[in-house]
């Protein structure tokens, strides 16, 4: 399974500005209220976390119609962990598939610059080896 760190994400996105069939399509999955309050710029929510929570899929597949199956989806959610049962359905299905590592928790780490964030981005490079 594809995961995706929030820094490389960033630039990604930012290149893909230029290209906009270059920009991966940014799938979010937390319940509608949550991505309310914060959210990722241009990302679409598809509010199936709940469910996928739950081990349902059921909910995400019914409503695959609505992810576009020619670019890269990047799948986020509160902290990453939901969103990996997410991209593996979708690679499942013949997706492009990447789980936004810790969510939209690191997004927020990795645009506010936290110590976390920086520490949590040094363990993901390391453990990636």
């Amino acid at each position: 399974m594809t995961r995706i760190q929030p820094a490389e994400l960033a630039d990604r996105l930012q290149t893909g500005a230029a290209q906009t069939d270059a920009a991966p399509f940014l799938l979010d999955i937390r319940p509608r209220e949550a991505y309310r309050a914060n959210a990722i710029d241009g990302s679409v929510n598809v509010p199936v976390y709940d469910a996928l929570r739950q081990g349902d899929e059921t909910a995400l597949r019914d409503r695959l119609g609505e992810i576009p199956d020619d670019r890269e989806v990047v799948v986020v959610c509160k902290m990453g962990v939901v969103a990996k049962r997410a991209t593996r359905l979708l690679d499942a299905e013949g997706y492009d598939a990447a789980t936004l590592l810790g969510g939209m928790h690191g997004w927020r780490g990795y645009q506010n610059g936290s110590l976390s964030y920086k520490l949590r981005s040094l363990l993901w490079r390391v453990t990636a080896r």
